[in-house]
């Protein structure tokens, strides 16, 4: 008799699973060739993943891997979070869906309440005030750059104001707009054609400080050239778009919170707005709620997702103020802001990040995270002595590793060697889940991992960048 395809000796079968999912899937940010090749330096392993706990993916035989990297960012209090699982489930037995175009619920205003109450302020400007609901980040990124431009062409600055400022070696999300605004050639290079002219000024990284400058000097040289450009080009930008503190996607590239101070500044001197990118940083990666609070100012959108839900379904928010809200307020439909997503503040989703928002409250998690990140610091330190280790940086429960051929920032390895892919083979063999950024490889684990996995962390991340870098 044949067997059931969830047949748990199937299941168990890591080359038969392979094969049924190679047959269909078609997986994100992968060159699938690196899938189906099966064995060489260049094979990228497949895991399968049968549930998640805690800080565990666990596979159907039972094997446990440590989620180092919160499943894409997304995870913040654990994989499957039973207070999580349960506002889902009850939610469920209430209202699944439901059009929110002339249609309300209450988890969508409960949670733009509890949004707006806990997102960044600043002394002298009134607070963000509205909530724009999306499906993802890229779409709450494109939200936002279609609020920022359709308001000004309500006012009549149309067709001046149609630039947007972003940072070198940025990330935004693969939609054409968040795309047009992100400066990673490996991401927008082929799409060139299809993006929207954008100004990139320099990023604030400081990695990239010359001989012995501090973060906070190499940022003020950074919002220095960022004033330059938007003097060269007053009034044609209707905002700039950043990730404040991280540049994830760029490879966990960090930056003193001067420079979100700086660019508030100078947003307002030129009358344009600036679009806060917390997507990857908020929700108390960085150390604070979100990561705009450490320069003091607040943003005219916040972007806001990944986190958003804890990591259980997708979401995002954008939130915004009233100046740009008013904007849009006219007897003319052309003037309203008609952008739509069909599962626009979905109850369940709602229901999931009310149910983060209470864990952060009741769990004190900001300051548990001060501890776990203490401890992260502690066992990251070691590393830094390695041959091989040009940088480690830390932002909160974020942890970057800079792999370089000699240590030094001017010699990185040659691509071809795939560093970051050997270490990455390394780390999952030693049963942690590592994704790399290019030779960069990072710690940003869910926010319940325990002292025992970080020292797991540790030393297979010491132990992967050992093994990775004997070919070089």
């Amino acid at each position: 008799m044949e067997k059931s395809p969830h047949d748990a000796s199937i299941l168990n079968d890591p080359d038969h699973w392979r094969a049924r999912d190679l047959a269909v899937l078609w997986h994100p940010c992968t060159q699938m060739r690196e899938h189906h090749v099966a064995q060489g330096p260049d094979t990228l392993p497949l895991l399968p993943v049968a549930r998640g706990d805690g800080a565990w993916l666990i596979g159907h035989d039972g094997s446990r891997t440590l989620d180092a990297v919160s499943s894409w960012w997304t995870n913040l209090h654990g994989h499957a979070e039973p207070r999580i699982a349960d506002a889902i489930a009850q939610q469920a037995r209430t209202l699944e869906q439901v059009i929110l175009a002339g249609c309300s619920h209450p988890p969508a205003v409960e949670l733009a309440e509890r949004l707006l109450a806990l997102a960044p302020r600043q002394a002298g400007r009134a607070p963000l005030s509205k909530v724009f609901y999306a499906d993802n980040g890229s779409a709450g990124v494109e939200v936002a750059l279609k609020m920022a431009f359709h308001w000004f062409r309500n006012r009549g600055d149309e067709p001046r104001r149609t630039k947007f400022v972003a940072l070198e070696n940025g990330y935004h999300g693969e939609t054409i707009g968040a795309l047009s605004v992100g400066d990673i050639p490996l991401y927008r290079r082929v799409y060139a054609p299809l993006l929207t002219e954008a100004l990139f000024a320099p990023s604030p990284d400081a990695y990239l400080a010359r001989g012995g400058q501090s973060a906070a000097a190499c940022a003020e040289d950074a919002a220095d050239a960022l004033a330059r450009l938007l003097d060269e080009h007053a009034g044609e930008i209707c905002a700039l778009i950043l990730e404040p503190r991280v540049q994830c996607a760029g490879g966990m590239r960090m930056h003193d919170p001067v420079y979100l101070k700086r660019a508030r500044e100078l947003c307002d001197v030129h009358g344009i707005f600036l679009i806060a990118d917390e997507i990857a940083v908020g929700f108390g990666r960085t150390g604070t709620l979100f990561a705009s609070e450490q320069s003091g100012v607040m943003p005219d959108l916040l972007c806001l997702s990944k986190g958003l839900t804890g990591g259980f379904l997708p979401l995002a928010a954008v939130l915004a103020t009233q100046t740009l809200y008013d904007g849009f307020l006219d007897d003319s439909r052309e003037r309203a802001f008609l952008h739509s997503h069909s599962y626009t503040g979905n109850p369940l989703a709602c229901a999931a990040a009310l149910a983060s928002l209470d864990i952060f409250e009741s769990d004190d998690v900001l300051a548990r995270n001060q501890r776990t990140a203490a401890r992260m610091a502690a066992l990251a330190a070691p590393l830094a002595q390695l041959p091989h280790v040009a940088d480690v940086r830390q932002a909160g429960m974020i942890v970057a590793f800079e792999l370089t051929r000699d240590g030094d920032k001017h010699t990185p390895f040659d691509p071809a060697l795939r560093i970051g892919l050997r270490a990455y083979r390394a780390a999952l063999a030693r049963g942690v889940l590592l994704r790399p950024l290019g030779d960069i490889l990072y710690w940003m684990p869910p926010y319940c991992i325990d002292d025992a996995q970080l020292a797991l962390l540790a030393q297979t991340t010491q132990d992967a960048i050992r093994e990775a870098v004997a070919c070089a």
